[in-house]
């Protein structure tokens, strides 16, 4: 049996890609992460501190900015614009109802005051990053010297009062001096942060039945404070409308003896003018005056009449009947 010849197969075609697209292709990758490296954003509330090989270059602010790709500068944002705000002695809890929640931190909290009493103080420090560069590379564990710094300053001044006095009169007094201390220690650690503020949240003893002691003291200490300040209300009330009516009367007073001052010398006044037109006239002026005098007396009486009498006479002899007829 003749074996029958098979028609040759035709080649395959192979896709031969040329070494030198491999090589473009490559080029453009490249040159697209060195573009993209070379950018970096800076938020409206950051500054970005650049390092040069692993050396502080320059700072930065908000916007686009570029750096030197491939690892030969590196950029890191800080946010110098934002009040961060640090707790001592709670956690808030965002799961929670409550609006400070948490864990018990009593470790931070729980202090001894002067008068040898122990005292439960939770307190919040606000704080903003004024000096990103100095924030970096000045301090190396920034959160935690924060935190030791605030909790040293508290237990210094709690330490130097009374119990009394830390719950109720010299809480604003211990809010600003321990700010005060605070940023000086900063400013010596050279942290690059400024203190926005301090306040005292809870203060209460630890112990269950003291504790409830000492807030029946101080509800009757606010109580107290609260009656002096209602006195000094009604007290700014009363005075200044007892003040009122007494400079009225004053005024009163001066103007009827101004009043009386006027009359007394505008009787004078007349008396010296008399007596000078006396002293001109003497006989003139007497019968004047006496005339002046008796009409002054002698008046008319309503429903009635005045009766002229002779004293050197036995009887009484009318002489005129006055509001009558002359007898």
């Amino acid at each position: 049996m003749d074996t029958m010849q098979q028609p040759p197969r035709p080649a395959r075609k192979t896709n031969n890609i040329s070494p030198k697209l491999v090589i473009w292709i490559i080029v453009a990758i490249v040159l697209v992460m060195l573009v993209l490296s070379s950018f970096f954003v800076v938020d409206q509330t950051e500054q970005a501190v650049v390092l040069r090989l692993g050396k502080y270059n320059r700072t930065v602010g908000p916007g686009l900015q570029t750096k030197i790709p491939l690892g030969i500068e590196a950029s890191y944002n800080v946010p110098t614009q934002v009040v961060q705000t640090m707790t001592f002695g709670y956690r808030p809890s965002a799961s929670s109802n409550s609006l400070f929640a948490g864990s018990d931190y009593q470790n931070e909290s729980v202090m001894l005051t002067g008068d040898l009493n122990i005292i439960d103080v939770e307190w919040i420090v606000q704080y903003k990053i004024e000096d990103p560069v100095k924030w970096m590379f000045k301090v190396e564990s920034r959160e935690t010297t924060l935190r030791d710094i605030s909790q040293s300053v508290m237990n210094k001044l709690v330490g130097d009062l009374p119990i009394l006095s830390v719950m109720t009169s010299e809480r604003t007094r211990i809010e600003v001096e321990a700010q005060e201390q605070m940023q000086k220690v900063f400013d010596n650690y050279e942290l690059g942060v400024r203190i926005v503020t301090v306040k005292l949240q809870n203060i209460v003893p630890p112990v269950g039945e003291v504790q409830d002691a000492f807030e029946d003291v101080n509800k009757a200490i606010q109580d107290m404070n609260r009656l002096i300040n209602e006195g000094k209300q009604n007290y700014n009330k009363v005075i200044p409308s007892a003040r009122g009516e007494a400079n009225k009367v004053i005024q009163i007073a001066q103007g009827y003896a101004a009043e009386r001052v006027n009359q007394a010398s505008g009787d004078v006044a007349r008396f010296n003018s008399v007596r000078e037109v006396y002293e001109e006239s003497k006989d003139i002026t007497r019968t004047r005056l006496y005339i002046e005098a008796m009409e002054a007396i002698i008046q008319p009486i309503e429903g009635g009449s005045v009766t002229l009498v002779d004293k050197n006479l036995s009887n009484f002899l009318p002489v005129q009947m006055l509001g009558g007829s002359v007898l």
